[in-house]
């Protein structure tokens, strides 16, 4: 079966994989520094505040020091990232004719942290008056508005898997797309492929993170610097949600990531008589925190019984084709969808990519709060079933394999075995017929063996 092929990361992993010239780049900006202060676990960000106005390099043995002995693994996991970061810069020095490992903080971090903790920083760019915009949205109705822009972006993503072609969707979003969740074939339209398919099933959070990641990827592509592209994401968190933000202080590549940004509900687009503004929503000014602290359970919908029928209590279309990737709708009503786990259904939710265990956490995840207090939240025996029919699509494995028969003689037979089983390459022997079978891998030096002794 296929494995897991996509994983999201947040700003800080991505932030971190940046070369050291665009991270010095990106400490320029006081709010990016303190966006990074955030993310930071608490014991890095203790050690931060404690060296931001130390001039002079800290030995690692004082730093151990601070604390205790129930924290030496959370020391090591601060330090590491903060050196990843490039926030600390570890150096080595000769004290007494002993060298010592010394720690200083990032002089260009070092220098705007300490500017913006003393006088605080200015965003660049302010609210617009609300005498000059049109009437805002409520935070309820921007809350909708992005979870339906989300939803109907999703299911683009599905229709595009039943050969409907993707509309509404900006040139620079589909390559993030075709990047690996389509495939596109000539003269067909795209096709989800197996990432695709497993990227349907996480949580909402974690497919934000993916998109995110996948579009600051590719940014060198549509030539625009993917330390910029960071640097204005963050930027975004620092904003209010539900205020309005003139789009004439943006540059003309932000205002091209605003419009990609629209389509998955992070912002949304107004136009006035005379200016035009957007508006962040919840999803962009969470964009700088952890994906773990931002990632909050919501209320589940779907309630799992023992004979393998699934009710789920939505009015959502998109969560009813998501359950259509693995399980079998047999009818809907305006606010139930009742369907079963059948055996075909699984399969076919197996031949697109989907693993087993990717099913059962998409149900634990999803369950009603009902049945989310019981242990298990979903019946063993659904879960075990599961996995029962997932193992049997692994009962035979496929592999490419050369025969050799006719040996001349049983001692060349007994040391080809040792020669092939030596390089991990025999499948099959049958001792009474001098007959076996070896991976394709080995089959040029198995020749080569063959033709040295059987002379």
């Amino acid at each position: 079966m296929p494995q897991v092929k996509i994983i999201a990361k947040n700003f800080m992993d991505m932030v971190a994989s940046l070369t050291a010239i665009k991270l010095d780049k990106l400490y320029n900006n006081v709010f990016i520094c303190e966006a990074i202060l955030r993310s930071l676990p608490p014991l890095a960000k203790k050690y931060v505040l404690q060296f931001l106005f130390t001039d002079e390099p800290v030995p690692a043995k004082d730093i151990k020091e601070w604390v205790l002995a129930d924290g030496v693994s959370k020391h090591g996991v601060a330090i590491d990232r903060l050196i990843q970061l490039r926030i600390f810069t570890e150096t080595v020095v000769t004290v007494d004719r002993k060298k010592e490992t010394c720690y200083s903080l990032n002089p260009t971090f070092q220098k705007n942290l300490q500017k913006h903790i003393i006088s605080g920083g200015v965003l660049p760019r302010e609210p617009m008056n609300s005498n000059n915009a049109i009437k805002l949205p409520s935070l309820q109705e921007l809350e909708t508005y992005a979870l339906q822009q989300w939803e109907c972006f999703l299911l683009q993503l599905i229709n595009s898997g039943q050969g409907e072609k993707l509309t509404g969707i900006s040139s620079s979003m589909m390559k993030v797309f075709q990047r690996g969740l389509l495939s596109q074939r000539d003269r067909d339209g795209p096709r989800l492929t197996e990432s695709g398919f497993q990227f349907l099933l996480m949580d909402t959070n974690a497919q934000l993170w993916y998109i995110i990641r996948e579009y600051i990827s590719n940014a060198e592509e549509r030539d625009v610097d993917p330390a910029d592209l960071i640097s204005f994401l963050l930027e975004l968190s620092f904003h209010v949600t539900g205020e309005a933000y003139n789009l004439n202080t943006l540059t003309d590549v932000q205002r091209t990531t605003l419009k990609d940004l629209a389509d998955l509900g992070l912002v949304k687009l107004q136009q006035g008589r005379k200016d035009s503004w957007f508006i962040p929503t919840k999803l962009a000014t969470n964009l700088s925190v952890s994906l773990a602290d931002s990632s909050v359970r919501k209320e589940g919908y779907v309630m799992m019984e023992t004979n393998f029928r699934m009710y789920a209590y939505s009015t959502s279309k998109l969560q009813c084709e998501i359950l259509r990737l693995f399980a079998r709708i047999e009818y809907q009503l305006p606010n139930l969808i009742a369907c079963a786990i059948t055996k075909e259904s699984l399969y076919n939710a197996f031949d697109n990519g989907i693993t087993s265990e990717q099913i059962i956490t998409f149900l634990q995840q999803n369950s009603h709060p009902r049945c989310a207090d019981r242990v298990p939240s979903i019946p063993e025996n659904v879960t075990d079933q599961i996995r029962l029919w997932e193992s049997d699509l692994k009962r035979i494995e496929m592999t490419q394999a050369h025969f050799y028969d006719e040996f001349p003689s049983k001692d060349v037979f007994d040391g080809a075995c040792n020669f092939t089983r030596q390089l991990g390459g025999l499948l099959w022997e049958d001792s009474k017929r001098m007959r076996l079978v070896v991976k394709s891998e080995v089959h040029n030096q198995m020749r080569e063996y063959l033709h040295t002794h059987s002379k």
